[in-house]
C-alpha cells in the first residue's frame, strides 16, 4: 500500500527541496528558481535547475528531475521508503507505523546488518590467537591497534564457511547472507564463505553503513590480489569512495586522492586525514560527482608508475569537467604514499604535497618532453601545443603562463598573444555553433525517437505532453474530459500519468510531484519534470487544454484510417489470391 496522502501533504509542508538540495549543491537564485551544477553528472555549465514554486529539480543536461523525494533517492542511491524516512527525520515527522510495503528497505536494512556483523567478526577474529596472521600482516605494514580499529580493519579467516556458521547463530538468513555477498554458493549447491584469508578492508558510505568489503590476499594462495563485494541493493563500487566517511570530517577543503586502500589507511596515520581511493580498478565519473560534493579542491596523488601515470591523466580528464581544483604533486623517494611515507616521512610528504602543480602546469611539464626546445620547430610545435592548451585558463592565468613561456623560450609575447586570440576566436564559433545546433537537434530527436518506437507522429507527442502540464497546473481542465477517452493517448508513460492524475484529481489531492515519486520510475519522473519545467503558464487554460484533446483525436483518427487502408489492402491481395488458386 502506499504512504498516506496526509502524510505526503505534511512531508511536504515542512520540506523545502531548495533546503535539501542546497545542502549537497552549491545553488544561485534567480528569481524564483535556483540553478547550480547538476550532481548526477559532470558539467561545468549548470544546467541543473530547482523550481521552488512545484517544489521540483530539472536538469537540462542529463534530464534527471523530480521531487525532494527523488533527490534524496538518487544523491543518497536509497530507495523510496528510506528516502522518505530521511525527508521525515529531517522534518521531525514521523513515519506511519503501517499501510505501506517496505519489503525492498527490510532487504536493505537486513544486507546492513549482516555487513555490519560481519565487519565485527572480521575484526574480533584478527584480534584473537586464531587470527594472527591477519594481524602480522598489518602491523608488519606498520600499522597501530588505534588505526586498525578506527577503519575497522579485520582478517578473513582461513576456513571455508567459519563467517557463515557466525551469521547463521546470530539468526540471519543463508538467502539474505547471499544477497549481502559475505556467501556464495558453489555448483554443487552447497554454501561457503565468499572471502577467505584476506585482510579486510569494510567499505563504509558517508552515512557510517558497511556497504561492502575489499580483501587483500596475505599470502601466495590466491593469484587475485583483491576480491571486492560484488554489486548489491547497498553497494555499487562505481558510486563509493573508500575513507570518504572519515575525510569529510577532517575540516580540510581539499581531498587527497590515491590509489589503494592501504594508501589511505598508511596516509590517514601519518596524520593526512583527508585522503580517499576510489573502489574498484579505475575511477569513475560517479565517484568524481561524489568527492565534489564534499571538497573545493583534489590532490591526485597516484602512483609513481606507468599505470599510476595512465590513472592520473583519466582522473584529470574527469575532474576537469568539475569545478574542483585540480593539484598534482610530484611524487620521489617510491612508488606509493605508503612507501614515500615510510622512506622520508610525514613531513617530506607533506613538503611534496604543498608544492604541487595545477593541472595546468602538470600538462605544460608533459608536453614539454614531448618536444625538442633546443630547435626552432620543436619551440614553434610546443608552443602552438601549449596554446591550445591554455585557451582553456581564465584571462589572467592566460597571461601569466605565456609570460613564463615566452620568457623561457625567447619569444615574442605579443605574437604568441595574438596566436591565442585567434585560436580562441575560431573556437569559440566553431564550439558555439556545435552547442547551438545540439540544443536544437536533442529535443526534435527525442520527439523523433518517440515518434518512431511508438507511431506517434510529433504533433500528438506534443499535444500530449502539454495536456499533461495543463492538467498537472490547472485541475479544472479535466472537467474537459469527461468524453475523452484515454485509450486515444500513447500508451505507457503518458497514459500512466494521465491516469495518476486524473485519480488524483478526482480525490481532490493536490498534483504535487511528491504524489508521483512513489508511482513513478525515477527516469520517468524526470521525464514529466521536464514537461513541466518545458511548459509556460497559459493565458487560457481551458482553451488550449480543448484544443490539445482536438489535435490527440485528430491524430488518433487519422493514425487509425491509415491502419485500415493498409488492413483493406492486405485483404484485396489475399483475396486476389485466392482467385488465382482457384483458377
Amino acid at each position: 500500500m502506499a504512504l498516506p496522502d496526509s502524510f505526503l501533504q505534511e512531508l511536504k509542508l515542512k520540506t523545502d527541496i531548495e533546503d535539501v538540495i542546497s545542502s549537497y549543491v552549491t545553488l544561485r537564485r534567480r528569481g524564483s528558481t535556483c540553478t547550480g551544477l547538476c550532481p548526477f553528472h559532470n558539467e561545468k555549465t549548470p544546467s541543473f535547475t530547482v523550481y521552488t514554486d512545484t517544489q521540483s529539480f530539472y536538469c537540462f543536461g542529463c534530464g534527471a528531475g523530480g521531487d525532494a523525494i527523488t533527490f534524496v533517492k538518487k544523491i543518497e542511491n536509497l530507495d523510496y521508503f528510506d528516502a522518505v524516512k530521511l525527508l521525515a527525520q529531517r522534518a521531525g515527522i514521523q513515519m506511519p507505523e503501517d499501510g505501506y510495503d517496505d519489503s525492498l528497505g527490510k532487504k536493505r536494512r537486513a544486507i546492513l546488518e549482516i555487513n555490519r556483523e560481519a565487519a565485527r567478526f572480521y575484526y574480533s577474529y584478527m584480534m584473537s590467537e586464531e587470527g594472527k596472521a591477519g594481524l602480522r600482516y598489518f602491523t608488519e605494514r606498520g600499522l597501530t591497534g588505534k588505526t586498525l580499529k578506527k577503519f575497522g580493519l579485520g582478517y578473513a579467516p582461513n576456513e571455508w564457511d567459519r563467517l557463515l556458521k557466525h551469521l547463521k547463530e546470530k539468526g540471519y538468513s543463508i538467502g539474505d547472507m547471499l544477497e549481502a555477498g559475505v556467501v556464495a554458493r558453489s555448483r554443487k549447491g552447497t554454501y561457503y564463505d565468499f572471502f577467505k584469508n584476506r585482510a579486510m578492508f569494510p567499505i563504509i558510505d558517508i552515512r557510517g553503513n558497511v556497504v561492502g568489503f575489499s580483501g587483500r590476499i596475505i599470502d601466495d594462495s590466491d593469484k587475485r590480489k583483491y576480491i571486492n563485494t560484488g554489486e548489491t541493493l547497498v553497494y555499487k563500487k562505481t558510486n563509493e569512495v573508500f575513507g570518504l566517511n572519515i575525510a569529510k570530517d577532517s575540516g580540510s577543503d581539499a581531498l587527497i586522492l590515491c590509489e589503494g586502500n592501504m594508501d589511505v589507511v598508511a596516509m590517514n596515520q601519518a596524520g593526512f586525514t583527508n585522503c580517499i581511493a576510489g573502489c574498484g580498478t579505475a575511477l569513475t565519473s560517479e565517484q568524481v560527482r561524489l568527492i565534489s560534493r564534499y571538497a573545493k579542491e583534489v590532490i591526485l596523488c597516484y602512483d609513481n608508475d606507468d599505470a599510476g601515470r595512465k590513472a592520473l591523466n583519466k582522473a584529470i580528464t574527469l575532474f576537469e569537467k568539475t569545478d574542483l581544483k585540480i593539484r598534482i604533486p610530484s611524487l620521489r623517494g617510491g612508488k606509493d604514499p605508503d612507501e614515500i611515507i615510510k622512506n622520508l616521512g610525514a613531513d617530506r610528504f607533506r613538503a611534496m604535497l604543498d608544492s604541487s602543480s595545477n593541472e595546468i602546469e602538470y600538462a605544460l611539464l608533459n608536453l614539454r618532453a614531448e618536444y625538442d626546445l633546443r630547435s626552432i620547430q620543436g619551440k614553434n610545435d610546443f608552443m602552438n601545443s601549449a596554446i591550445k592548451l591554455l585557451a582553456r585558463c581564465t584571462p589572467i592565468e592566460q597571461d601569466l603562463y605565456l609570460s613564463k613561456l615566452c620568457e623561457e623560450l625567447k619569444v615574442e609575447k605579443q605574437s604568441a598573444k595574438a596566436q591565442l586570440k585567434q585560436y580562441k576566436r575560431v573556437s569559440e564559433r566553431n564550439g558555439y555553433s556545435r552547442n547551438q545546433h545540439r540544443e536544437l537537434s536533442e529535443k526534435m530527436r527525442a520527439e523523433h525517437k518517440e515518434s518512431y518506437e511508438k507511431s506517434v507522429s510529433t504533433r500528438k507527442i506534443k499535444a500530449e505532453d502539454r495536456l499533461i502540464a495543463l492538467l498537472m497546473r490547472y485541475p479544472d481542465c479535466l472537467k474537459y474530459a469527461e468524453s475523452f477517452e484515454r485509450e486515444r493517448l500513447t500508451a505507457g508513460f503518458i497514459r500512466k500519468v494521465y491516469d495518476i492524475t486524473e485519480r488524483l484529481i478526482n480525490d481532490s489531492v493536490p498534483t504535487d510531484f511528491i504524489h508521483y515519486s512513489e508511482q513513478l520510475t525515477d527516469s520517468e519522473l524526470g521525464r514529466l519534470t521536464g514537461i513541466v519545467a518545458r511548459s509556460s503558464e497559459s493565458l487560457n487554460p481551458k482553451m488550449e487544454f480543448r484544443d490539445c484533446l482536438k489535435v490527440i483525436n485528430e491524430e488518433f483518427e487519422s493514425a487509425e484510417s491509415v491502419n485500415n487502408a493498409d488492413l483493406n489492402d492486405d485483404e484485396t491481395f489475399l483475396s486476389r489470391l485466392n482467385k488465382l488458386s482457384n483458377n
